[in-house]
Formats: C-alpha cells, sequence, structure tokens
C-alpha cells in the first residue's frame, strides 16, 4: 500500500500507484478530490508532456502546486493519463 499524507490527512492510499521516474502516480478515482484545488500553474516535460497543476488542501493549510497530472501525455506515458502524483510537503511512503 502506497499512501500520499499531508499533515495527518490522507490524500490517498493505494495498492496499484504507477512508478515513473522515482514518483508514484496514483488513479484518480483513488485521490480524495475534496482535497485538491486547481492551480493556474503548468509546465511540459518532453518525455510525459503537458502537466497540470493542483493545490492540496489538509485543514485549513494549503500546499500550492502540490499535485500535478498529465491530461494528455505523450504517447510514452499513456499509462499515466490523469494519474495524480505529489511532492512539496506530501510524504509518498
Amino acid at each position: 500500500m502506497v499512501s500520499a499524507i499531508r499533515k495527518d490527512t490522507t490524500i490517498v492510499a493505494s495498492d496499484e500507484p504507477v512508478n515513473v521516474a522515482g514518483n508514484h502516480y496514483f488513479a484518480p478515482s483513488a485521490v480524495d478530490q475534496r482535497l485538491l484545488e486547481a492551480s493556474t500553474r503548468t509546465s511540459v516535460c518532453p518525455i510525459k508532456g503537458a502537466a497540470r497543476f493542483f493545490h492540496v488542501r489538509a485543514g485549513d493549510a494549503l500546499n500550492v502546486n502540490a499535485a500535478w497530472t498529465y491530461p494528455a501525455p505523450t504517447p510514452d506515458a499513456e499509462g499515466i493519463r490523469d494519474y495524480i502524483a505529489f511532492w512539496k510537503g506530501v510524504d509518498v511512503a
């Protein structure tokens, strides 16, 4: 079981994350979407494509741009389409 936790709040716990380049990507259906808020930040990875980001809210704390997804990945990254990964203060283990 791999979990993503922020300030004692479990965002996701899954037996089936996909590991790409050291990051665990979780199926959107497994993630507590109520804890995510859309961000305007985007980035581009030459291998995975264009990413969009989310803020993670745990209690009163907002963790800015702490999650991301690839809604239109490159063909090589199709296996993580819409899957969500975490960083920046979100403990993934």
